[in-house]
C-alpha cells in the first residue's frame, strides 16, 4: 500500500517543470565540495574536475619575414618611435585553453577500417566445431558474447560521415596573425635589352601605373642590362656598385588587380648635347645589319659618347619609353579565372583589407582580374618611343597609355626606335629565394649574400587598404614635377634639380639615406633629376627614395639646389652653375610634412637657420625667381609606421605622450596646453578619434587600442586629480569598432567578427604591467603620474540597468584628489552608503595596483545609454572577447587560477554580467546570440560554473517567454544555435556531472530478479530517472537536460511550428556524441559508460519519434530485391506469396523527417546502446511495458534499414551526383510532396483517427521508392576510385557495427525478457529484427554473429518458431537460403549449420520435419525467382554441407532424418537447377515455359507452390497472346484448388477434384494429389493462399472462361461454365448466372456466325540434333505455333534464334523430312529439322470428330508425308514415287499448359506408286464434289479446279496417272486390288467432271461462254482418252473364291463398292 503515495510524489515532482522550461540547476561548485571523488585517480577521476593546467597565457615569438628584424637603426629615443616600434616587435600574448578533445573534422573517418569485405576465402565449407553438442544456453550465449564483443570498433562516428552543415557554429576559427599586407604577387625578369647600334649605356627603369584611377602604383625598379665593356665608359664617375643596385629581378605586389594597369619601362642615357629627337635619331637610322657599310659613322659616334660620358657621366637625359598592358599579357598566358558570382580574385583573398567602397568598384563588369594563375610568359618588346621634352609629365604618360589601348592610336603612327628588350613575367613563387624588402633588408630564405637578389617593389595601392601596420617601415618618396624659369633672368636651360635630406644647414649635414638607382651604392646623400636639353621650364619624372630617420627634430629637411649644365665643352665655363634653392622642412607643428608643393625658387643661398621656416616666408634680403611666386612643383609622399599622418590620431598620441613624459606647456601643433587644460584636451582628443580617416585608424589599430586600454585601466592625474577616463574610452571604442564592421563587412567569419580586431584580441591584447619583464605599453613602467583606484566593494543595491550617472565612478564629473578620498567616497556613495562601509574600503594608491579591465569595461557598459549602447551591443563580440582575456590575464598573473571560483570576482562584477545577459536575452538577434554564447562558453572556464549555469537559465526564461508569446520558430533556432555553442566547451561532460547518481544508491545487487516486483521503488525510480527527463536528471546533467528537452520539444509531432528545426535539433545531439566518441579522454568504456548516461533519455525521446521517422524499409531494403524487381520473371508481388511473406512491410506510417535527420537521429540510438552500462539497459527494459519493447523493437528494425550497406556503386551514383544540387533538388522535392503543412497534418489526422496505428497504410510510401532512384548525371564530383573505395569500405564497417549494436540490444532484451510473462509477443519482435537485418546486404562478419543468435534463440525457444511465428520460420527458411547461396564460405557454413539445426530442432519435436521442407522448398522457389545475382554453385556448395552435417549426426542416425534430409536435398538440387537454366533461357519463350513446367511438377508436393508456378505459366502464356495455353494452366490450377478443397470440406456442388475437369481437358488428371508426401490441408501454412477457398476456384474458372473466350474455343468455354453453374446455383446467386447464360449465349452465338472461319493453330514436328543443344539434343517435339504460320516463318524464326545463342555459321536448318542419321553430321554444329504436320485421326475417330473445333481440340496425333524413291530421290515417274506417312503421338493433347510437346510415339506407313495415284485422284474427286456443291456457289473456286482437272495443259495430270496404272494389267497379284480401286477412282473422276461442268455452265455470264466450250471440248477428249482405261476390269477379281473368314470383310466391303459401281 505504501507504494502508492511514492510514486504519485514522484511523478507530481517530474511534471513540476515542462519541459519547455528549464530546471533550476545545482550549485556546481557546492556539489564538487560536497561530494569529494570516490575514485582515487584514473580516467574516471578526470571526469569529475577541469584540468588544472587548463589555462596558460602563452608568449608566441612572432614571425619575422626578414633575417634581421626591422628596427630604426639609431634607436628608440622618442616615446611615439619606442611605442610604434614595441608594437611591432613584441610576442604574441595568446590564451591557450588547452583543447584536449579533437574538433569534427580532425576525427580521421574509418582510418582503421578492417577490411571486413574478404570475398576471396571461398574454401570448401568447413563444419562448425561443437555444432551438434548439447550445450547450455548460458554458455552459448556467454560464448557468442564474447566473439561478439571482440575487434570492435571503439569510436561509432568515425564510420559515420559528418552531418553536412555549413560551418558548424560552434567553431570559432582562430583569426589570422596579423602580418604584412601584400597584394598579388608578379615576378618581373630582366632578361636582355639591345639595341642596332651599341654606342653608350643605356639606363632603364620599371613601374606600374593604373590609367583609370591616374595613379603610379609602384615605386620604380631600377636595373642595368648594359655590358660591363659599355658600363666601363663611365668609369669615372662609378662608385662600387652594391649588390642591391645590381637586381635584374623585382616582385611586384598588385592589390587591385584591373584592366587598366600598364608596366612602363622608361630609359635614360647620359646627357649629350642636342635635344631628345637628336640623340635618337641614330637609333632610328642606323640597322644592326647595315653595321659594316657604316662602319666609319658609327666609330665617330662612339667617340663622341665617350667623350660625353667621361664630362657629363653623372647626369641623365630621358631617352625612350614604352608600356606593357598587364592584363592582355596574362590572358593571352591563359586561365584567367573570372569568377562573376564571387567578385574578383583579390576580394576572395584580401578582403580584409577594402573597404566596402572600394569593393564595390574592383567587382564591377569586367575588371575583376586575376594575377595568380596564368602561365608565365616571355616578352620580347621591339619597338620603343622616343620620349619628347615637352610632354614627360605623368598626366602626358596617363594620355599615352589611355591611347595605347585604342585601335587607332596616335602613338602606331610615330616612328619607332626599334630595339629587343627581353622580359620574363610570372606569378611569384610562394618564398622566392635572395629577396630584398623595399627597405634593403632580407627576406628569408637568403642563403648567399653574394647572389644578385630579387627586389619587391613597394606598390602604392590604388585605393586604400586597411591592413594594420606590423613591421616598421619609414620611408619618404619625393617626385620633383616641374619647374617654371620662363621668367628668370640668365642663362638657365639645361636644368638638373640636386635633391639632399638634410639634418642641418652646413652642407656637410646631408645624410646618406638616398636610395641609389641601378649599379651604384645602396645609399648616397645626393640625387640629380634628369635633363631636358635647351629648356627653361622642364617637367621632370624622377623618384628619389629616401629613408627617413624614426626621430625627426625642426633641423630636418629637403634641400633642392637647382644646376644649369653646360653640355658643351667651353672654355672657362663651369660643368655646372647653381641657378636657384629652395627647401621643405620635414616637420610642421611636429607633425611630418607630406604633399604637393608648390615652392618659390631663391636666387641666392639661404640664409642661417632657414631651415625651420618654410621658403613661403618672404625672408628679408632675399632675391627670388618671379617675384617669390611658385615656380617649382614637387610631391613628397610618405609611407611610414610611425607617421600617422592623420591630425586625431597624431594630437591623442601626442596627448598622450605628454602625459607621459610630463612637461608642461605641451606644444601640440600650433598649440601650447596648459595642465590645468590637459583634461579637457584630452577627452576632447579622444572624442574627436571619430573624425580621423579609416585608413589611418587601421594602420596604428593595435596601437591606438591599446593606449584606450591603458587610460582605462590606469587613470592619469592631472594636476594632481585623478581623472576618469573610462567612460570616453570605452565610446571611442565602440564606435572605432562599428567603424570597422561597417566599412570592412567583407572581412568576417561566420559569427560576423571583423577579422582585424579579432586578430588583436587573440595575439595582441594583453593587460598593462602583466608581463612583468616587459615595460608595459606606453612605457609605464616606472611613471609616477597614474593612479589607480580600487573600488569599494560595496555597491548600490538598487543597482539598474539605466541607473542614474551618477553612479558610475567613471563619471568625468567626479574627480576626487588622492589628498581627500574621503569627499570622494561621499560624493560618490552618497546616503546609500551601509554601516560596513568604511574609509577602508575606498583606498586611493600610487602605482599600485590598477583598475581590472574586465570589471570597468562590464560597468561601463552597463551604464552606457543611447549610441553607446547601441553600438557596443552591435558589436558584443568584441568587449565580450576583451573582457574574457582581460579576466584569463588577470587570473593568471594574480596566481589566482589555483583559489576556489566562488571567490574570484567580486559581486557587483557578478551582477554587471547578469544585467548584461539579461539585456542581450531581451534583445536577441543572431549575432548577439552567438557572442553571449561563446562568452558563457569562455565564463565557465574561468567563473563560479553555478553562477553561468544560472545565467544559462536566465536566459533561457526570457526566450521562453518570447516564444511563447511570439511563436516564432527563429527564436527557437537562435537558442538552439545558443546551446551548441555553450556544450561546444571543452569539459562539457564533466559540467554535467556524469559521476553524479540521481538519487541514493539502492540495492546492490545488479541480478534481473530484481523486476520481478520486490524492488524497492526507490530504485526503479532511479532508474526511471536516468531514463527520462525527470527533474533530478535535468537538474543535475543541467546542460544535457536542456539539450535533450530541446530535443524532445522540438521533435513531439504536435508542436506544429518547429518542424524546420529537426534537422538542427538533431545535429546539435549528433555534434556531441561525435565529439565524445573521438575524444582521448573519454575511450576507457567505463567512462564512455559514464558519457552515455547522460543521454540514456535519448533512446525514449527516439522511440516517441519512431511514427515520425524517415521509412527506410519502404525503400526495396533489401539490395537484392530491389534489383531484381525490374528485370525478375517473377513479378516482386509472387515471389513474395511464394515466399509466404506479404509485401506489406512491418512498420509504420510515412514519417515526416527527412532521411538524413532521421539517419542521425538512430545513429546517436545506437552510440547510446552501444556504450550504455548493460546492466542498467537491462533494469530498465524489465521496467518497459510490452507495447514500449515492441516500439523498441521497431525502433532498431528500421535501424537495420537505415544503415544498411549500399554497396560501392551506390557510392559512384552518390557521386555522379554533385552534391550540392541533389541536396537542394531533394530539399524541394520533399518539400513539395511533403508540404510543410499537409505532411503535418496528415499526420496529426491519423494520431486522431482510430485507424491509424503503428502500423498504418502504405500508400504513401509510394513517393520515396521514386526519391531514391535518381540519378542526375550531373558532371561528377572528383572523388578518385581510391576515395569512392574506401568510402564504401566505411560504410560497410559502419553497417556491421550498427548491426552488431542492435544485435546485442536484442540479446539483452532477450534476457530480460526471458523470465517475464510477455515473451512472446517480444521474442516475435526480436526474431523479426534479426530476420531483417538477414535480409538486407551484410558482411560476413556480422552475419556470423547473427546466425549463433538465431542458433541460440531457436534452441532457446523451438516452439516460438514452429508453432506460434510461423510466418517468420518461412521467413527465416528464405533468409538461410539466401545466405547458402552467398560466395563467402563463413557466411554458407554459418546459414548451412542454421538451416541444419531448424531441421534437425523440427524434427526433434514432431518426427517429421514437413514445415522445414516446405518452407525451404517453397524459400528456394522465391530466392532463385527474386535475386538475379544469385550462384547455383555456392548453393549446391551448401546443400552438401547439409547432406554432411546428416551423416555426421550421430544422435539420428538411426531415425529416418538422414533420409528425408537426402530427399529434400536431391528435390531442392532438381528445382535448383531448373531454375537457373530459366534465367539461361530467357529469350527462349519455349524452353522457358518448359522449364516452368518441371520446377512446377517439383512441387507437386506444395501445393501453394505448384500453383503459383501455373499462375506464372499463365501469365507468360497471356504475354504472347497463347490464350489457349492460358486457359488450360488456369483450369489446371482450378483442378489443383478442387483436389485440396475437396480434402477439407465435402461440399456436393463443388467438383470431385481433378475428375470433374475431364471434359475441358484430358490432361487434368496430373492434378490429383495421391503421393505421400502431401502435407495435409488444413496444416497451417499450406493452402494458405487466397485461391485455395470457394471464391478464389470460382475466380480462377471465371479467368479460365475468360481466356478460351479470347481463344475462340467457346465449346470450351461452355464446359468450364458447367463446373461453376452447380456452384452458383448452390449459392442462389442469381446474378452470377444471369451473367454466366449471357455469356454462353454469346459463345454459342459466336460459334454459329464464326462457323469455318475459326483457326485454331499450325503444327510443326520440330527435332533438335548436335551436343550444343544440351538437354535438347536428340529431342523431337510438336511444336504449336499461331494459325497460318508457314513453314519458312517458324523456320526464321528458330534460326534465327539458336543463330545469336550459338553463332550463325554454327546453326543449320536441315531441309527434308527424312529420319536423320546423326553420325553423318558435324558434331559442332548444331541442326534443327522442321515439319508441316496435320492432326491424325483414325477412321473411327471420325465419327465424334465432326465440328472444326473437334477437329483441332485434345490433339494428340499428328502426321507428316515424305515422298521417296527407291534409288533416294525424293522425286521421280509416277510408276517409282513412294511416299512414307509418319504417324506421332505426343505426351499431352494439345493445346496443353505448354506450347510445344515432346513427341513418345512414331510410327510408318509407306505407299507404292500406285497407292499415291489412288490418293491423289482421291483428293482431286473430292475437291471437285466440294466446289460443286458449295453453297453459296463460288464460281472462281469451281472453274480453278475444273481448270486443274481437264485442262489439257495439267502435267502428270489425270490422264497420264491413267496411261501408267491401266494401260496394262498388272503381273502381279497383290496390286490387282490397287489396280481396281484405281479405275473405280477414274470412273467418279469423271462424273464429278461432268457434274461440275454442268453447275459452271449454270453460273457464266455471255462473256464466258467461249471458256465454257472449250472446257467442255477439254472434258470430251479426256472421256474419250480414258474410256477405254476405264472400262478394263481384271478378270481374276470377279471370279468366285472361297469365302476365308479374313477376307469376307474385305471382299463384301470391295464388292458392295464394285456393286456401287455397276449402278
Amino acid at each position: 500500500m505504501i507504494s502508492l503515495p511514492v510514486i504519485f510524489f514522484v511523478s507530481l515532482i517530474n511534471h513540476q517543470v515542462p519541459l519547455t522550461e528549464a530546471v533550476e540547476p545545482v550549485d556546481f561548485e557546492e556539489y564538487l565540495i560536497t561530494h569529494p571523488p570516490i575514485v582515487e585517480s584514473g580516467p574516471l577521476r578526470d571526469l569529475i574536475e577541469f584540468p588544472p593546467d587548463d589555462i596558460e597565457v602563452i608568449y608566441t615569438p612572432r614571425e619575422c619575414r626578414t633575417v634581421v628584424q626591422a628596427v630604426p637603426e639609431e634607436g628608440d629615443t622618442d616615446p611615439h618611435v619606442r611605442d610604434c616600434v614595441r608594437s611591432y616587435t613584441e610576442d604574441w600574448a595568446i590564451d591557450d585553453l588547452k583543447r584536449r578533445s579533437m574538433s569534427i573534422d580532425d576525427t580521421p573517418r574509418g582510418s582503421w577500417a578492417c577490411s571486413i569485405f574478404d570475398l576471396k576465402n571461398s574454401l570448401p565449407d568447413a563444419l562448425l566445431p561443437h555444432l551438434l553438442d548439447r550445450a547450455p544456453n548460458e554458455e552459448i550465449d556467454r560464448h557468442n558474447e564474447d566473439q561478439r564483443k571482440a575487434n570492435r570498433h571503439r569510436e561509432l562516428f568515425a564510420l559515420h560521415p559528418a552531418l553536412d552543415e555549413e560551418e558548424p557554429i560552434e567553431r570559432h576559427c582562430v583569426p589570422e596573425v596579423p602580418k604584412e599586407h601584400f597584394g598579388q604577387r608578379l615576378l618581373v625578369k630582366c632578361l636582355s635589352l639591345k639595341f642596332e647600334i651599341e654606342i653608350e649605356p643605356i639606363f632603364a627603369s620599371l613601374a606600374l601605373y593604373d590609367v583609370k584611377e591616374k595613379k603610379k602604383i609602384s615605386e620604380n625598379f631600377f636595373f642595368d642590362l648594359n655590358s660591363e665593356q659599355t658600363k666601363a665608359m663611365l668609369r669615372p664617375h662609378i662608385q662600387t656598385a652594391a649588390i642591391s643596385t645590381l637586381a635584374r629581378s623585382a616582385v611586384f605586389s598588385i592589390t587591385y588587380p584591373s584592366q587598366d594597369v600598364f608596366l612602363v619601362i622608361k630609359l635614360e642615357k647620359v646627357l649629350q648635347q642636342g635635344d631628345i629627337g637628336e640623340c635618337a635619331e641614330p637609333y632610328m637610322v642606323f640597322k644592326e645589319s647595315d653595321a659594316a657599310k657604316n662602319k666609319e659613322k658609327l666609330e665617330k659616334l662612339r667617340s663622341q659618347s665617350e667623350q660625353f660620358c667621361q664630362r657629363l657621366g653623372r647626369y641623365r637625359m630621358p631617352f625612350a619609353w614604352t608600356a606593357i598592358h598587364l592584363m592582355n599579357i596574362v590572358n593571352s598566358a591563359g586561365s584567367l579565372e573570372r569568377d562573376t558570382e564571387k567578385g574578383s580574385w583579390s576580394e576572395r583573398r584580401n578582403s580584409s583589407i577594402m573597404g566596402r567602397r572600394s569593393l564595390e568598384r574592383t567587382t564591377s563588369g569586367d575588371e575583376s582580374c586575376s594575377l595568380t594563375g596564368f602561365r608565365p610568359a616571355t616578352l620580347t618588346i621591339t619597338n620603343f618611343f622616343k620620349q619628347e621634352g615637352d610632354r614627360l609629365s605623368d598626366e602626358d604618360l596617363y594620355k599615352f597609355l589611355a591611347d595605347m589601348r585604342r585601335p587607332s592610336s596616335v602613338l602606331r603612327r610615330l616612328r619607332p626606335i626599334t630595339a629587343q628588350l627581353k622580359l620574363d613575367i610570372s606569378p611569384a613563387p610562394e618564398n622566392p629565394h635572395y629577396c630584398l624588402t623595399p627597405d634593403l633588408l632580407q627576406v628569408k630564405p637568403y642563403p648567399d649574400s653574394r647572389v644578385r637578389p630579387t627586389r619587391e617593389i613597394l606598390e602604392f595601392p590604388a585605393r586604400d587598404v586597411y591592413v594594420p601596420n606590423t613591421t616598421y617601415r619609414n620611408l619618404l618618396y619625393v617626385n620633383p614635377q616641374s619647374l617654371n624659369f620662363a621668367n628668370r633672368q640668365g642663362s638657365a636651360r639645361n636644368i638638373t634639380v640636386k635633391v639632399q635630406f638634410m639634418n642641418g644647414e652646413d652642407p656637410n649635414n646631408a645624410m646618406p639615406v638616398i636610395f641609389g638607382k641601378s649599379s651604384c651604392a645602396d645609399f648616397s646623400k645626393e640625387a640629380y633629376t634628369a635633363v631636358v636639353y635647351h629648356n627653361r621650364s622642364p617637367d621632370f619624372h624622377d623618384e628619389i627614395k629616401i629613408k627617413l630617420p624614426a626621430s625627426l627634430s625642426d633641423h630636418h629637411h629637403i634641400l633642392f639646389t637647382f644646376y644649369h649644365v653646360s653640355c658643351q665643352q667651353k672654355q672657362n665655363t663651369p660643368l655646372e652653375t647653381p641657378v636657384g634653392y629652395t627647401w621643405i622642412p620635414m616637420l610642421q607643428n611636429g607633425r611630418l610634412r607630406t604633399g604637393h608643393f608648390c615652392l618659390p625658387v631663391s636666387l641666392e643661398k639661404p640664409p642661417q637657420s632657414y631651415s625651420v621656416l618654410s621658403p613661403d616666408v618672404p625672408l628679408p634680403g632675399m632675391k627670388w625667381v618671379d617675384n617669390h611666386r611658385g615656380v617649382f612643383n614637387v610631391e613628397v609622399v610618405a609611407v611610414s609606421a610611425i607617421h600617422t599622418q592623420d591630425q586625431y590620431l597624431d594630437k591623442f598620441f601626442a596627448l598622450v605622450h605628454a602625459l607621459d613624459e610630463h612637461m608642461f606647456p605641451v606644444r601640440i601643433g600650433d598649440m601650447r596646453i596648459m595642465e590645468n587644460s590637459l583634461e579637457a584636451e584630452l577627452k576632447s582628443s579622444i572624442a574627436a578619434l571619430n573624425s580621423s580617416q579609416l585608413e589611418p585608424v587601421v594602420r596604428f589599430l593595435h596601437l591606438l587600442l591599446d593606449k584606450l586600454v591603458l587610460l582605462v585601466v590606469r587613470p592619469p592625474v592631472i594636476a594632481g586629480q585623478i581623472v576618469n577616463l573610462g567612460q570616453a574610452s570605452f565610446e571611442v571604442m565602440a564606435s572605432i569598432v562599428n567603424r570597422l564592421h561597417k566599412y570592412l563587412d567583407t572581412s568576417q567569419d561566420m559569427h560576423g567578427r571583423n577579422s582585424l580586431l579579432s586578430s588583436y584580441i587573440h595575439y595582441v591584447f594583453r593587460l598593462p604591467s602583466t608581463d612583468p619583464n616587459s615595460p608595459s605599453p606606453g612605457g609605464l613602467g616606472g611613471s609616477v603620474h597614474y593612479a589607480t583606484m580600487a573600488r569599494s566593494a560595496v555597491r548600490p543595491a538598487s543597482l539598474n540597468l539605466n541607473r542614474s550617472r551618477s553612479l558610475s565612478n567613471s563619471n568625468p564629473d567626479i574627480s576626487g584628489t588622492p589628498t581627500s578620498p574621503d569627499d570622494e567616497v561621499r560624493s560618490i556613495i552618497g546616503s546609500k552608503v551601509r554601516s560596513q562601509c568604511t574609509f577602508s574600503n575606498y583606498y586611493i594608491t600610487f602605482n599600485s595596483s590598477s583598475l581590472l579591465f574586465h570589471e570597468e569595461l562590464a560597468l561601463q557598459w552597463v551604464v552606457s545609454s543611447g549610441s553607446v549602447r547601441e553600438g557596443a551591443l552591435q558589436q558584443a563580440w568584441f568587449f565580450f572577447e576583451l573582457m574574457v582575456k582581460s579576466i584569463i590575464h588577470h587570473l593568471y598573473f594574480t596566481d589566482r587560477l589555483e583559489s576556489p571560483r566562488k571567490h574570484r570576482f567580486p559581486e557587483r562584477f557578478m551582477d554587471d554580467i547578469t544585467a548584461l545577459v539579461s539585456t542581450i536575452a531581451g534583445d536577441l538577434v543572431e549575432r548577439l546570440n552567438t557572442s553571449l554564447a561563446f562568452f558563457l562558453n569562455d565564463l565557465l572556464s574561468v567563473m563560479d560554473r553555478g553562477f553561468v549555469f544560472t545565467l544559462i537559465r536566465a536566459y533561457w526564461k526570457q526566450v521562453s517567454t518570447k516564444l511563447y508569446t511570439l511563436q516564432n520558430p527563429t527564436l527557437e533556432s537562435l537558442r538552439l544555435d545558443f546551446l551548441r555553442i555553450v556544450c561546444s566547451h571543452e569539459h562539457y561532460v564533466t559540467l554535467n556531472l556524469p559521476c553524479s547518481l540521481l538519487t541514493p544508491p539502492a540495492s546492490p545487487s545488479p541480478s534481473v530478479s530484481s523486476s520481478s516486483g520486490f524492488s524497492t521503488h526507490v530504485q526503479d525510480q532511479k532508474i526511471a530517472n536516468m531514463f527520462e527527463l525527470s527533474v533530478p536528471f535535468r537538474e543535475q546533467h543541467f546542460l544535457a537536460g536542456l539539450v535533450l528537452s530541446e530535443l524532445s520539444v522540438i521533435l513531439d509531432p504536435d508542436n506544429e511550428g518547429m518542424f524546420g528545426l529537426h534537422k538542427k535539433v538533431v545535429s546539435v545531439v549528433h555534434n556531441l556524441l561525435s565529439s565524445h566518441d573521438s575524444d582521448p579522454r573519454y575511450a576507457d568504456p567505463e567512462v564512455k559508460a559514464r558519457v552515455a548516461m547522460l543521454y540514456l533519455p535519448l533512446i525514449g525521446i527516439v522511440m516517441e519519434t519512431l511514427p515520425q521517422l524517415h521509412d527506410f524499409t519502404a525503400v526495396g531494403s533489401s539490395g537484392e530485391e530491389a534489383e531484381g524487381e525490374g528485370n525478375s520473371m517473377i513479378s516482386q508481388t509472387v515471389a513474395m506469396a511464394i515466399a509466404g511473406t506479404s509485401t506489406s512491410s512491418p512498420i509504420r506510417q510515412h514519417g515526416s523527417f527527412s532521411a538524413e535527420s532521421s539517419r542521425s537521429l538512430l545513429i546517436c540510438l545506437l552510440w547510446v546502446l552501444k556504450n550504455a552500462d548493460e546492466l542498467v539497459l537491462q533494469k530498465w527494459f524489465t521496467d518497459l511495458s510490452v507495447s514500449q519493447l515492441n516500439r523498441l523493437l521497431d525502433l532498431l528494425y528500421l535501424c537495420v534499414s537505415c544503415f544498411e550497406y549500399k554497396g560501392k556503386k551506390a557510392f559512384e551514383r552518390m557521386n555522379s551526383l554533385t552534391f550540392k544540387k541533389s541536396k537542394d533538388m531533394k530539399a524541394k522535392l520533399e518539400e513539395a510532396i511533403l508540404g510543410s503543412i499537409g505532411a503535418r497534418q496528415e499526420m496529426v489526422r491519423r494520431k486522431r483517427s482510430p485507424s491509424g496505428s503503428a502500423f498504418g497504410s502504405q500508400e504513401n510510401l509510394r513517393w520515396r521508392k521514386d526519391m531514391t532512384h535518381w540519378r542526375q548525371n550531373s558532371e561528377k564530383m572528383d572523388k578518385t576510385r581510391a576515395e569512392l573505395e574506401h568510402e564504401a569500405l566505411i560504410d560497410g564497417n559502419l553497417a556491421t557495427e550498427a548491426n552488431l549494436i542492435i544485435l546485442d540490444t536484442l540479446e539483452i532484451i532477450v534476457q530480460t525478457v526471458s523470465v517475464t510473462e510477455s515473451k512472446e509477443s517480444i521474442l516475435g519482435g526480436v526474431l523479426k529484427v534479426l530476420l531483417h537485418s538477414m535480409a538486407c546486404n551484410q558482411s560476413a562478419l556480422y552475419l556470423q554473429h547473427c546466425f549463433a543468435t538465431q542458433r541460440a534463440l531457436v534452441s532457446k525457444f523451438p516452439e516460438l518458431l514452429f508453432e506460434e511465428e510461423t510466418e517468420q520460420c518461412a521467413d527465416l527458411c528464405l533468409r538461410l537460403l539466401r545466405s547458402c547461396s552467398s560466395s563467402i564460405s563463413t557466411i554458407r557454413a554459418h546459414a548451412s549449420a542454421s538451416l541444419y539445426l531448424l531441421m534437425r530442432q523440427n524434427f526433434e519435436i514432431g518426427n517429421n520435419f514437413a514445415r522445414v521442407k516446405m518452407q525451404v522448398t517453397m524459400s528456394l522457389s522465391s530466392l532463385v525467382g527474386t535475386s538475379q545475382n544469385f550462384n547455383e554453385e555456392f548453393l549446391r556448395r551448401s546443400l552438401k554441407t547439409i547432406l554432411t552435417y546428416a551423416e555426421e549426426d550421430l544422435e539420428l542416425r538411426e531415425t529416418t532424418f538422414p533420409d528425408q534430409v537426402q530427399d529434400l536435398v536431391f528435390n531442392l538440387h532438381m528445382i535448383l537447377s531448373d531454375t537457373v537454366k530459366m534465367k539461361e533461357h530467357q529469350e527462349d519463350p519455349e524452353m522457358l515455359i518448359d522449364l516452368m513446367y518441371r520446377i512446377a511438377k517439383g512441387y507437386q508436393t506444395s501445393p501453394d507452390l505448384r500453383l503459383t508456378w501455373l499462375q506464372n505459366m499463365a501469365g507468360k502464356h497471356s504475354e504472347r497472346n497463347n490464350h489457349a495455353e492460358a486457359a488450360q494452366c488456369l483450369v489446371h490450377s482450378a483442378a489443383l484448388v478442387a483436389e485440396y478443397l475437396s480434402m477439407l470440406e465435402d461440399r456436393k456442388y463443388l467438383p470431385v477434384g481433378c475428375v470433374t475437369f475431364q471434359n475441358i481437358s484430358s490432361n487434368v488428371l496430373e492434378e490429383s494429389a495421391v503421393s505421400d508426401d502431401v502435407v495435409s490441408p488444413d496444416e497451417e501454412g499450406i493452402c494458405s493462399g487466397k485461391y485455395f477457398t470457394e471464391i478464389g476456384l470460382v475466380g480462377l474458372l471465371e479467368q479460365a472462361a475468360a481466356s478460351f473466350s479470347m481463344a475462340g474455343m467457346y465449346e470450351a468455354v461452355n464446359e468450364v461454365y458447367k463446373v461453376l453453374i452447380p456452384i452458383h446455383e448452390a449459392n442462389r446467386d442469381a446474378k452470377k448466372l444471369a451473367t454466366i447464360h449471357g455469356k454462353l449465349q454469346e459463345a454459342f452465338g459466336k460459334i454459329v456466325h464464326q462457323d469455318g472461319k475459326r483457326m485454331f493453330g499450325t503444327y510443326f514436328r520440330v527435332g533438335f540434333y548436335g551436343s550444343k543443344f544440351g538437354d535438347l539434343d536428340e529431342q523431337e517435339f510438336v511444336y504449336k505455333e499461331p494459325a497460318i504460320t508457314k513453314l519458312a516463318e517458324i523456320s526464321h524464326r528458330l534460326e534465327g534464334f539458336y543463330g545469336e545463342r550459338f553463332g550463325e555459321d554454327q546453326v543449320e536448318v536441315i531441309k527434308d523430312s527424312n529420319p536423320v542419321d546423326k553420325c553423318k553430321l558435324d558434331p559442332n554444329k548444331a541442326f534443327i529439322q522442321i515439319t508441316y504436320v496435320e492432326p491424325y485421326f483414325d477412321t473411327y475417330e471420325m465419327k465424334d470428330r465432326i465440328t472444326y473445333f473437334d477437329k483441332n481440340y485434345n490433339l494428340r496425333r499428328f502426321v507428316y508425308c515424305t515422298p521417296f524413291t527407291l534409288d533416294g530421290r525424293a522425286h521421280g515417274d509416277l510408276h517409282e514415287q513412294f511416299k512414307r506417312k509418319t504417324i506421332l503421338t505426343t505426351s499431352h493433347a494439345f493445346p496443353y499448359i505448354k506450347t510445344r510437346i515432346n513427341i513418345i510415339h512414331k510410327e510408318e506407313i509407306i505407299s507404292t506408286p500406285i497407292e499415291v495415284a489412288i490418293e491423289d485422284m482421291q483428293k482431286k474427286t473430292q475437291e471437285l464434289a466440294f466446289a460443286t456443291h458449295q453453297d453459296p456457289a463460288d464460281a472462281k473456286m469451281l472453274q480453278m479446279v475444273l481448270q486443274g482437272s481437264v485442262g489439257t495443259t495439267v502435267n502428270q495430270g489425270p490422264l497420264e496417272v491413267a496411261q501408267v496404272f491401266l494401260s496394262e494389267i498388272p503381273s502381279d497379284p497383290k496390286l490387282y486390288r490397287h489396280h481396281n480401286k484405281l479405275r473405280l477412282c477414274f470412273k467418279d473422276f469423271t462424273k464429278r467432271c461432268e457434274d461440275a461442268l454442268r453447275k459452271n455452265k449454270s453460273l457464266i455470264g455471255p462473256d464466258q461462254k467461249e471458256y465454257q466450250r472449250e472446257l467442255e471440248r477439254n472434258y470430251h477428249r479426256l472421256k474419250e482418252a480414258l474410256q477405254p482405261l476405264i472400262n478394263r476390269k481384271i478378270p481374276q477379281l470377279y471370279k468366285p473364291v472361297l469365302q476365308v473368314n479374313s477376307h469376307r470383310l474385305i471382299f463384301a466391303r470391295s464388292s458392295s463398292r464394285s456393286h456401287f459401281v455397276h449402278l
